[in-house]
């Protein structure tokens, strides 16, 4: 190589390193990154926070519902939380722009209802009442039940098929098998 190339990848390779390393030297986007990304995770643990307390109030009124906790214990306990729920909520709003002007207690109110439907999806409400007045649960179906019965469906059917066992186990053996589930040993 002749001392031209030499030089010009020496020149690439200072642009390439001044280029590289220009965020270490800029210390206003160093430190506006930090804060913002505390930022960021206080909004995230605020957030989970929020749902915690939301999860907390559903339980708490289903609980009610089914009549698990005293009248008496209900009222402040669901106060206590719906309080608790508020400061987070007003926490968030520091972090984001003007609201939407309802009351934290409100948007408390209307994030539980908006959950409830959620999951309900269709279903009456949380709870039906029965002759003698109580209410009584309502189970609410998932899209992983269709799937779980199909799956029990076929595990009956193929459990129904046993066509002996295996000569080396002693493990059950389908009609369909080839060679045992257990130890791999062919079947006849």
């Amino acid at each position: 190589m002749d001392i031209g190339s030499l030089l010009i990848i020496l020149a690439l390779l200072v642009l390439v390193g001044l280029f590289i390393s220009r965020p270490f030297f800029d210390k206003e986007a160093v430190s506006n990154g930090l804060t913002e990304r505390q930022e960021d995770h206080e909004r995230s643990a605020l957030l989970a926070e929020r749902d915690q307390v939301l999860t907390a109030l559903q339980e708490l009124d289903f609980d009610n519902e089914l009549r698990k906790i005293p009248e008496e214990d209900y009222a402040p306990q669901r106060a206590r939380l719906l309080q608790h729920g508020a400061e987070v909520l007003r926490r968030l709003d520091a972090y984001q722009p003007e609201g939407a002007g309802s009351t934290a207690e409100q948007r408390i109110e209307a994030a539980i209802a908006a959950r409830r439907a959620a999951a309900v999806s269709g279903s009456a409400a949380p709870g039906t009442a029965t002759p003698n007045g109580r209410k009584q649960a309502v189970s609410v179906a998932s899209p992983d039940d269709a799937v779980e019965a199909i799956l029990a469906d076929r595990r009956r059917v193929r459990q129904e098929k046993a066509a002996g066992f295996c000569p080396q186990c002693g493990g059950a053996v389908q009609k369909s098998d080839r060679f045992c589930p257990k130890c791999g040993a062919k079947t006849a």
